[in-house]
């Protein structure tokens, strides 16, 4: 499968890099800068997603796109425009599937009350996350086939073991309350998706 990644670099994508090539999957791994972080031989491209022309180009023949792409801390917002030209850009470009990146605190704790309404989401993550739930809306009022995919609410490098559990709109949490997910799993269960998928024009969400 030919798939475009955006956010290769970063913590999560670089991660997801390695499971889709690890796979045998053909990917071009796009980055704002710094390609040479990227592992040896990876076919890359620089792509900061401000046009939709040169994205669209960009996304030429690809079988599905990954966004792994993150905001800057400073105007988490940013990822409410570039989830829009990135949508433009995959129905210019023909693009059978997109799959997000999403965050948790869009998720429900309780019927209908999601972690970012509850109360309980330390403030500094209060803006990423706003930012997240309206791209998730953007998403949702789109007419191409996205998957956006909710981490667990804490979301880090760790252990790769291959065992975790899916969901669709409610947060996971283990038998003492703890919401986790490695980002290697999570690498797992997002391939999983692109080659058999099973959430399409949805979000799902994933933990231990």
């Amino acid at each position: 499968m030919k798939v475009v990644l955006y956010g290769a670099s970063g913590k999560a994508g670089s991660r997801i890099l390695h499971e889709l090539q690890a796979r045998g999957h053909e990917v071009t791994a796009i980055v704002r800068n710094h390609p040479e972080r990227l592992p040896m031989g990876t076919k890359s491209a620089q792509d900061d997603l401000s046009d939709v022309a040169k994205t669209a180009q960009t996304l030429g023949g690809a079988d599905a796109v990954v966004s792994a792409y993150g905001p800057p801390a400073n105007d988490t917002d940013q990822l409410i425009g570039v989830t829009e030209r990135l949508i433009e850009a995959v129905q210019k470009a023909g693009v059978p599937r997109l799959i997000v990146v999403g965050g948790a605190a869009s998720l429900e704790v309780a019927p209908g009350v999601t972690l970012l309404a509850s109360g309980h989401l330390p403030g500094p993550w209060v803006p990423i996350a706003t930012s997240h739930a309206k791209a998730l809306d953007v998403l949702k009022k789109s007419g191409i086939n996205w998957t956006y995919f909710s981490p667990a609410a804490f979301f880090e490098p760790g252990e790769r073991t291959g065992k975790f559990r899916l969901g669709k709109d409610s947060l996971i949490a283990d038998q003492t309350g703890q919401s986790r997910i490695s980002m290697e799993d999570y690498a797992i269960a997002l391939v999983d998706e692109l080659e058999r998928p099973a959430h399409e024009r949805a979000r799902f969400t994933i933990g231990y």
